[in-house]
């Protein structure tokens, strides 16, 4: 997410690192760099300009501490400007009325029906009753496509393949929310273009009817700039509440991200970051400039693992770290859950100086196919006693997993010091003890 865009910051902030001081020359030749990287992202350039213009006057009116480097200064400034231009902070979704009915809208391949499954998983998840409604009586697939999700994400997908009036369709959704106690509705409709009328005219007379508590409207984000242009377009008609940008993992340069808020005045509410169901974040305009300027997103990184790691496993494990008893497959089982969490290299991003130290690596979730082709290789005796596993047994997994003998010892050496390194962190009286023993004074509280 914003490689490159991450790259250009971090080059134009270097450019003052060593400096004594901030002056008129340095601070106008960064400026100038920052403006030309927002630009090559596809951000708007009166977008561009205006941020950049508010980052000089800003940096030029502050005195720099000792402590703290010119260069530190900017960068701070910068993810202040970043984080206003992206709203500020986040806007939660609007869930009133009973039902509450959300509205979803976009174009044509924008990824709208995806999103309207991981929605539904991200609110199940939160304790609510959801129903899903297929409302796209045009594209064919559209109806088994939810229905498909529906059942992925354990959430009900309300439908009527034969009918053609979809207001229809949600009137009688909403009615049937209501005698079956569903608290949120999510009508998924018609991808449309802008210029197309009639459609436009559908997706008008369904806001109007329907009393939703939320309209929302999808964008693809790889399409830059033209994103936000398209944006503008529908507000102009439907008066939309909030954004969803999807495909911020593909190849996107990150305008759309930084400046539509900017230009259409509304917040961008989620991001979704891959194919899974589990690939929805809630926006955070602060924690997405921290990701742009390479400085992760922690906080982010733990609620993602909050939500996909299962409590009664967790503990499970623990109890098996704390007894030396961790084998193959709880060690498998951590490789599914972390999995769930999303795109691995997207993950990796979230780790403060990370991002760049991964710049052109090629990591994908693919990555642990090798590891656990090898482990599926096992008998389920060597699986639970990794001890068995000797020369003879290990030539059999390379050749059952496909993989060379030197995989197979890699893996086994890897887990082997993971295990050393669980054993002493029990004897250490668990690990923050292990971080108080470490580095005295930090188990204390």
């Amino acid at each position: 997410m914003f490689d490159n865009l991450s790259l250009k910051l971090d080059r134009a902030l270097k450019t003052l690192k060593g400096t004594g001081k901030i002056t008129e020359i340095n601070v106008a030749s960064t400026v100038k760099e920052i403006r030309r990287a927002l630009i090559d992202a596809d951000v708007n350039y009166k977008v561009a300009k205006e941020v950049t213009d508010t980052i000089r006057t800003e940096a030029l009116g502050r005195d720099v501490l000792i402590s703290v480097s010119p260069g530190q200064l900017l960068t701070k400034i910068t993810q202040e400007e970043l984080t206003k231009l992206m709203g500020g902070s986040k806007v939660d979704i609007k869930l009133s009325g009973d039902p509450a009915v959300v509205l979803i809208a976009g174009l044509q391949g924008s990824g709208k029906t995806t999103f309207v499954g991981k929605l539904g998983s991200l609110l199940k998840k939160q304790g609510r009753q959801v129903l899903l409604v297929a409302c796209d009586i045009y594209r064919p697939a559209a109806i088994d496509q939810l229905k498909v999700l529906g059942e992925q994400v354990g959430v009900e997908v309300y439908a009527e393949p034969e009918n053609k009036n979809a207001l229809q369709i949600a009137n009688n959704a909403i009615a049937y929310a209501k005698k079956t106690g569903k608290k949120i509705v999510i009508v998924d409709t018609a991808g449309r273009l802008a210029v197309d009328d009639q459609m436009m005219k559908e997706i008008e007379e369904l806001k109007k009817a329907l009393n939703q508590s939320e309209t929302l409207f999808v964008v693809d984000s790889m399409t830059g700039q033209d994103a936000v242009n398209t944006a503008k377009t529908f507000d102009e008609r439907l008066n939309f509440d909030g954004v969803v940008l999807t495909k911020l993992d593909g190849d996107t340069r990150g305008g759309a991200a930084i400046s539509i808020r900017h230009v259409v005045n509304k917040p961008i509410k989620f991001i979704s970051t891959g194919e899974k169901m589990e690939n929805l974040d809630v926006f955070h305009p602060d924690r997405m400039a921290q990701r742009i300027l390479g400085m992760g997103d922690v906080i982010s990184l733990v609620e993602r693992a909050q939500q996909s790691f299962d409590e009664d496993e967790a503990k499970r494990i623990n109890s098996k770290i704390r007894t030396n008893n961790f084998n193959f497959d709880d060690f498998l089982s951590q490789l599914e859950q972390v999995k769930k969490m999303g795109n691995i290299k997207d993950l990796m991003g979230m780790i403060p100086g990370m991002g760049k130290a991964m710049k052109g690596l090629d990591i994908d979730d693919d990555s642990f196919k090798p590891i656990e082709a090898i482990i599926k290789s096992m008998t389920p005796k060597e699986r639970s006693n990794p001890d068995l596993i000797d020369g003879s047994r290990r030539k059999r997994l390379a050749s059952g997993s496909g993989r060379t003998i030197v995989e197979v010892n890699n893996l086994m050496k890897q887990f082997g010091d993971m295990r050393k390194m669980m054993k002493q962190m029990n004897k250490m009286g668990g690990a923050k003890a292990a971080l108080g023993k470490m580095m005295p004074g930090m188990g204390k509280r």
